[in-house]
C-alpha cells in the first residue's frame, strides 16, 4: 500500500508544493479543505471536505497516515490569536491518534534582535512580537508532544517564501503585483541590510528528503535552511530586473516599500499593523546557519536565483502565460 499524507493548507504556497512533490513521489495525498461540497480526487490528490479548527475533521482525514503536514496559517497575518494555537492542538490530537510525524515549515518569527544575526537551531527565542510569541508557543506545544506522547515531529525554518504560487508573501504582496506587468519593484529592507528568502519547492524538496529519512532522524527534529542569501536587499530586485529585461525588454525600477504609506494608515487597516510589527525582520541583518540539515542530507536543495526568479514570475502572471506551469 502506498504511504499517505494529509497536508493541512494544501491549498496554500508551500502545502501545494509539498502535495505535488508528495504525490510525484508515489505518496497517496489527503487535503483537507473548507468550503468543499464533497470530496473528490483531482489530480492525484484527495480533497477532503472539513475545517483545520474542527478537532473531529482533521482527526478522521488522518486516518491511514503517516505524516501529517500542518501547513495551515491565517492569511494575510490576521487572526493569529484565534487560529494558530487551535490549529496546531488538533494537528496534535490526530497524530497521537495515528501514530503520524507532523511536518512544520517554520519562520523567523520564532527569533528576536538577541538572536541576530546568525541563527542555528539552538539561538535563544526571544521574540518582541505577538506572532512571534504564539510561534514559540506552537513549537513549545510541539516538542511537548514529543516528550510527553511520543509524537514525532519534524521543523523546517526558512527565510521569506517566495515561489510561483505564493501569493500570501513578501514577495507576491509587496515588491510585485501578481497578475501585472512589472514596472517596478519595491524594497523593504534598509539598503545593504542583508536578508534571507526560500524558494517554496526548494522547502518542499528538503522536507520531502528529510520525510524520507524520518525513522532516522530524532523524535523532535529542527533544521534550517540557509535558502537564497541577499547580501545587500537588492539582489531579488535585481534578478527580477533581469528577468523582465529577457522577457519584456525594459527594467522596471527599484525603490523603496512605502513603510511611511504603511504607518499613516495602519490605524484603518489591520493587514498594514501586522505588517508593521514584522517590520523589524527588514532592519536588521537575520541568517540561517543550515549545517545540521546537511550533514543529513549531504547538501540542502537549491534552485539557482535566476531561475527561481523567473518561475516565480510566471506563476504570478507578471511575465504571461508559462507553459511549464
Amino acid at each position: 500500500m502506498k504511504s499517505q499524507v494529509l497536508i493541512l493548507g494544501a491549498s496554500g504556497g508551500i502545502g501545494s508544493e509539498m502535495a505535488k512533490q508528495l504525490r510525484e513521489a508515489g505518496w497517496h495525498v489527503k487535503a483537507l479543505k473548507r468550503g468543499l461540497s464533497q470530496t473528490y480526487t483531482q489530480d492525484g490528490i484527495e480533497w477532503i471536505l472539513g475545517d483545520a479548527l474542527n478537532p473531529q475533521d482533521v482527526l478522521a482525514a488522518a486516518q491511514g497516515c503517516q505524516v501529517i503536514v500542518h501547513a495551515v496559517n491565517p492569511p494575510g497575518y490576521k487572526r493569529w490569536v484565534e487560529w494558530v494555537l487551535p490549529m496546531i492542538d488538533n494537528t496534535i490530537a490526530a497524530a497521537r491518534q495515528v501514530g503520524a510525524l507532523i511536518v512544520l515549515p517554520g519562520t523567523v518569527y520564532n527569533y528576536g534582535p538577541d538572536a541576530f544575526p546568525l541563527l542555528t537551531e539552538f539561538s535563544p527565542q526571544h521574540p518582541t512580537t505577538q506572532k512571534g510569541a504564539i510561534r514559540v508557543e506552537l513549537e513549545r506545544r510541539l516538542a511537548a508532544a514529543a516528550e510527553d506522547w511520543n509524537v514525532r515531529v519534524l521543523i523546517v525554518r526558512a527565510g521569506d517564501y517566495f515561489g510561483p504560487h505564493v501569493r500570501n508573501s513578501w514577495f507576491a504582496q509587496g515588491m510585485v503585483k501578481p497578475g501585472q506587468s512589472v514596472k517596478a519593484v519595491q524594497l523593504p529592507g534598509l539598503p545593504g541590510v542583508g536578508h534571507q528568502f526560500a524558494y517554496v519547492p526548494d522547502v518542499a524538496r528538503t522536507m520531502l528528503a528529510l520525510i524520507q529519512r524520518r525513522e532516522t532522524l530524532p523524535a523532535f527534529a529542527a533544521y534550517h535552511m540557509a535558502g537564497h542569501w541577499d547580501a545587500d536587499g537588492q539582489e531579488l530586485g535585481r534578478a527580477i530586473q533581469r528577468s523582465v529585461v529577457r522577457h519584456r525588454g525594459k527594467t522596471p525600477k527599484l525603490s523603496a516599500f512605502p513603510w511611511w504609506l504603511v504607518q499613516l494608515a495602519s490605524p484603518f487597516v489591520e493587514t498594514f499593523r501586522e505588517l508593521l510589527e514584522m517590520r523589524y525582520l527588514w532592519q536588521a541583518e537575520i541568517r540561517m546557519q543550515n549545517h545540521a540539515l546537511t550533514a543529513v542530507l549531504g547538501a540542502e536543495p537549491h534552485t539557482p536565483l535566476d531561475e527561481a526568479i523567473e518561475t516565480t514570475l510566471f506563476g504570478l502572471g507578471c511575465l504571461g502565460l508559462d507553459h511549464r506551469l
